[in-house]
């Protein structure tokens, strides 16, 4: 029994969860979308909460630059590339059989200094804002001080009296470990067994302590919080509930809609934008899609985009249970080689907070992701992990959809001509060559 009912009663409720549970690629758009302007108030959150994580990453800018010499020439501010994909819109069509109008972009986020993914927008920038705070309170920060300040030993000495800690399948630990060394503070990341090894060794080269369990992502946070509970001098980045993590993503939307004017791309009613987002326990793609809802309102469409074996939020978000359900409970394994995707159980603070703001869930079985990743590196020259090709299928199952989800947000066949794809690359760039070239391997030897 799955809260209270069987697995065939779940499926006669909600279709979709046979595919789900039969682990076929799927579709599911979402019928209680709702205007912005009604929705945004779910998440607790407004437009000057995410400004004023703008303004703390602004003031951390000229510590950055100091520390990572990798930021000099954007001042400190972490931030990626906005690149056109022409040459890979091409390929998607000829792969999926199927006209794709509209333009298509990639948001390289795979590209970020420092941590090389997504997560080094919210993961860093909640470690900034607890180093602040403690800064603050301790007096080595006033306000209008330079912060590059903090670049010195008192503040160095200070933060080494202090630990934060993490669980990961990966990414956010590479970003809040490398973050948190850097300032001083005492770094541990507890790993789920489906982090790269390669991702374990580089926090370790970085003086972070690397505690690894057998077990899955939701295990290794659980065991995370638990050591550190009752710590008054551990700050544990919670992924599942953190309303700072989710900030930092969101602040990405303002510096998207000044690249997108500076590429001379608009967005409104009449030329609506589309944003894939790889989702895994729904922090990183869930606080960007709320940027982009404050950004754009309504002229901007974001789906979440999953591994057939880890639908998390598809399956949270559908049910209405959200954190008190996980993939397990319904026989699926969570075993993905997308492993920045691979969690069981969604955030429940996301599902709850933007389950009126997301147009739509698909999953992507792990062979297509390889498929993808190689097609991506033929046609564009461009390498990302195959957790970040997630979002590549998007456009073809927006245009290809028959649940009557275009009609019902009136995307009509002139406003899709007009429309811009984006593909929300999450990470890949700091992958190993060796490793790489085993990702590259296996998606040009699939059939298909």
């Amino acid at each position: 029994m799955i809260h209270g009912k069987t697995l065939d009663e779940w499926r006669q409720i909600h279709p979709e969860i046979r595919d789900l549970t039969d682990l076929r690629e799927c579709a599911w758009f979402n019928p209680a979308v709702a205007p912005a302007a009604q929705a945004l108030s779910d998440a607790g959150l407004d437009a000057g909460d995410v400004a004023d994580a703008s303004a703390r990453l602004q003031r951390f800018a000229p510590y950055i630059r100091s520390v990572f010499p990798e930021t000099a020439d954007s001042g400190g501010i972490i931030e990626s590339p906005l690149l056109p994909a022409a040459a890979f819109r091409q390929a998607l069509e000829r792969r999926y059989g199927m006209v794709l109008p509209g333009r298509l972009w990639l948001k390289a986020d795979s590209h970020l200094p420092i941590s090389g993914s997504i997560k080094a927008r919210g993961g860093i920038y909640e470690v900034l804002k607890h180093a602040e705070e403690l800064a603050l309170a301790h007096g080595l920060l006033h306000p209008g001080d330079d912060y590059a300040k903090l670049d010195g030993p008192e503040a160095r000495a200070l933060f080494g009296r202090h630990r934060v800690a993490v669980g990961s399948t990966g990414n956010l630990g590479l970003s809040i470990g490398i973050m948190a060394a850097k300032l001083g503070f005492q770094a541990t990341v507890h790993m789920s067994s489906d982090a790269r090894q390669w991702k374990k060794d580089k926090l370790r080269a970085h003086g972070v302590t690397v505690a690894e369990y057998d077990s899955d992502y939701s295990a290794a946070v659980e065991q995370g919080r638990k050591q550190t509970a009752g710590d008054p001098s551990c700050h544990f980045v919670d992924d599942e509930n953190s309303v700072h993590l989710f900030l930092g993503y969101a602040v990405a939307a303002e510096r998207l809609k000044v690249q997108l004017a500076e590429a001379g791309v608009r967005v409104d009613a009449e030329h609506p934008l589309f944003a894939y987002l790889p989702c895994g326990v729904g922090g990183g793609p869930g606080g960007v899609a709320f940027g982009l809802k404050l950004a754009f309102g309504d002229a901007v469409h974001c789906l979440f985009a999953e591994p057939t074996h880890s639908p998390c939020m598809m399956l949270g978000v559908l049910t209405g249970l959200h954190d008190r359900i996980s993939v397990q409970d319904f026989g699926i394994d969570n075993r993905t080689a997308a492993d920045g995707l691979a969690v069981g159980r969604p955030s429940g603070f996301v599902g709850r907070a933007m389950q009126r703001l997301i147009d739509g869930y698909y999953t992507v079985d792990d062979d297509e992701l390889f498929r993808l990743l190689a097609m991506l590196e033929q046609t564009e020259g461009l390498r990302l992990e195959p957790s970040a090709l997630a979002g590549a299928p998007g456009i073809a199952r927006v245009l290809g959809e028959n649940q009557g989800y275009r009609q019902r947000m009136g995307l009509d066949a002139e406003r899709l001509a007009r429309a811009t794809h984006l593909i929300w690359a999450t990470g890949g760039s700091m992958v190993p060559e060796a490793e790489m070239n085993d990702y590259l391997r296996r998606g040009r030897g699939l059939p298909g």
